[in-house]
């Protein structure tokens, strides 16, 4: 097999989220960036994943350049619903949060803006690479050695990041010097894209005793609703017929109905929290889900990722600039505040939100927080904080360059 030597000043293992946000970033700052994906493209860009866009992150992806066709597809929404013992209690975002908001737009979307922009910028994307390896971070000339096109490729940077997700190849490349924080959920969730318009203007969140279920959306022709099931279910046992009969019962309130259509997509998710510290290693950064892994209940994943692109193409930056290392050394903890906030939020909202087993007992207390929540200013205004997302100054960080942007 023939053999090539090529150069960069980042090389960016995955083509999810954080890779390819903060390749754009460091691309508008002039840093050169090769991205490595194993998948194809027509995989990357048809992973059905999460929708709901933070203010700050969505001012993040408009500084990178690719905020165009967000504004222009992406909903605005300024509350959500929750929803318990047949009643439906709205709760007012933007009044309780200081008037941030969220954006409904797909991180496939996402994802196919960043791919598409990086294509028209004839920038290097290499996807299907397969034997992807990372070597010599801990010094000043790092590598990554992978096989593309049917040849093997040493690719010398000076920095890596490692934004290949949970199971990828980074994260273990440094697995004797990384501490875990885990947690398994005995529940998972049952997820399906529906071509109907969506019931409800803004996202639904029910707690019900058979379950967990919640109304949310892709577009105004396109509905993703998802429902509490166990992490190990077999998808053959859920039947469209089931899927529409069980949201019916646990989204039902007097007076609204529920519209049913064709289901495009249906998958099962199993539910946990994931946290890898640090995120630096030498010259290799971890980013993304590659160093954490959120319960979908809050809508963080998607967010924390553009958020570690956004902290990390700030301190590439410097350090290309004028060789100062003080953003990477930060780096991992600056991160870690914002991660470790949305993990507490994402599981508080999960335990309150999910059945657990058949204790009353339990079950008591969940229906005596959700009351507190929706009947109160100071609750109400803790979900809302965190569900719109805290910006960079309640970490005591410097607020970024695109903290007056607008989606």
């Amino acid at each position: 097999m023939a053999s090539e030597t090529a150069h960069t000043q980042v090389a960016i293992v995955g083509a999810g989220p954080a890779g390819l946000t903060l390749a754009a970033l460091l691309g508008r700052a002039g840093i050169e960036t090769v991205v490595l994906e194993n998948r194809s493209r027509d995989y990357v860009e048809a992973r059905i994943r999460a929708g709901v866009i933070e203010q700050g992150a969505a001012e993040i992806l408009v500084e990178a350049g690719i905020g165009e066709r967000m504004g222009e597809e992406g909903i605005v929404h300024h509350g959500i619903h929750v929803q318990f013992d047949g009643e439906r209690h709205h709760l007012p975002l933007s009044d309780l949060a200081g008037g941030r908001h969220i954006v409904i737009y797909g991180q496939t979307e996402v994802v196919k803006d960043l791919i598409a922009a990086r294509a028209a910028a004839d920038l290097p994307l290499q996807f299907e690479v397969d034997a992807v390896s990372v070597h010599d971070f801990d010094g000043d000339a790092p590598s990554v050695h992978f096989v593309h096109g049917g040849r093997r490729v040493e690719l010398r940077c000076e920095v890596i990041a490692g934004c290949d997700g949970f199971h990828g190849i980074c994260r273990e490349a440094v697995a004797d010097r990384v501490r875990i924080f885990s947690r398994e959920y005995p529940y998972g969730w049952l997820g399906v894209l529906a071509a109907v318009a969506p019931s409800s203007e803004e996202l639904v969140y029910a707690s019900h005793e058979r379950g967990f279920a919640l109304l949310s959306l892709r577009s105004p022709q396109l509905s993703r609703l998802y429902i509490q099931c166990s992490p190990d279910d077999d998808l053959g046992a859920w039947p469209d017929a089931r899927i529409w009969e069980e949201l019916q019962l646990r989204l039902a309130v007097d007076g609204w109905t529920l519209h049913e259509g064709p289901i495009l997509e249906k998958g099962i998710t199993p539910m946990r929290s994931f946290v890898a510290e640090p995120m630096r290693h030498g010259r290799l950064f971890l980013a993304g889900d590659a160093a954490h892994i959120v319960p979908p209940t809050g809508a963080k994943g998607l967010n924390l990722a553009v958020n570690d692109a956004a902290v990390l193409a700030e301190g590439l930056t410097a350090f290309f600039a004028n060789g100062s290392e003080t953003g990477l050394d930060e780096y991992s903890e600056r991160c870690l505040r914002r991660i470790w906030r949305a993990e507490h939020f994402s599981k508080w909202m999960t335990t309150m939100l999910h059945r657990t087993g058949d204790d009353p007992f339990v079950r008591r207390l969940q229906l005596a927080e959700l009351r507190y929540l929706t009947s109160s200013d100071a609750a109400a205004r803790t979900l809302a904080e965190n569900y719109v997302g805290l910006p960079s100054e309640f970490f005591g960080l410097t607020p970024r360059s695109h903290a007056n942007a607008r989606a």
